[in-house]
């Protein structure tokens, strides 16, 4: 999703009267601008695709902590509007991938490392994050990663 992207979404849900859509996405529009502020680039500045991209990805979590809590402390009414917003926010993310996916690509790179023991198995996940940004969900690469080595 580029800026350009989602000003456009932010139309149509005006358009559309879609009250949660449009609250979202201006939820993520400030964020974004609370980012480019906080890297010193000014209000008016633009993020890099993967700069938005992080943001967005950073609100889904959000999304999902406020899901448990709420789940936990016995307020359903408010963990369906997360799960509400969280819908949202995931059709704007690239598609994840799938366990089965995550498990070849862990394989395929600790071979490539030479790593066959739970010794080194941060360095496989942080060279593995690294490849599989904004693809993979990082608490399912964890596991992953530590089912290879247990």
């Amino acid at each position: 999703m580029t800026h350009s992207e989602l000003k456009e979404a932010i139309k149509t849900a005006m358009k559309n009267r879609d009250a949660v859509r449009l609250s979202v996405l201006r939820g993520l529009s400030a964020a974004a601008t609370n980012e480019a502020i906080a890297k010193g680039k000014g209000p008016d500045a633009l993020l890099a695709d993967d700069e938005l991209m992080t943001v967005i990805i950073r609100a889904g979590k959000q999304r999902k902590d406020s899901i448990e809590q709420f789940e936990k402390g016995g307020r359903p009414e408010l963990a369906e509007s997360e799960k509400a917003e969280l819908a949202i926010i995931e059709e704007l993310l690239p598609k994840q991938m799938s366990r089965d996916e995550i498990v070849a690509a862990a394989k395929a790179k600790a071979a490539e490392l030479g790593i066959t023991d739970k010794s080194k198995a941060n360095q496989l996940m942080g060279m593995l994050m690294k490849d599989l940004k904004g693809k993979a969900d990082g608490t399912v690469v964890k596991e992953v990663v530590d089912g290879l080595f247990s």
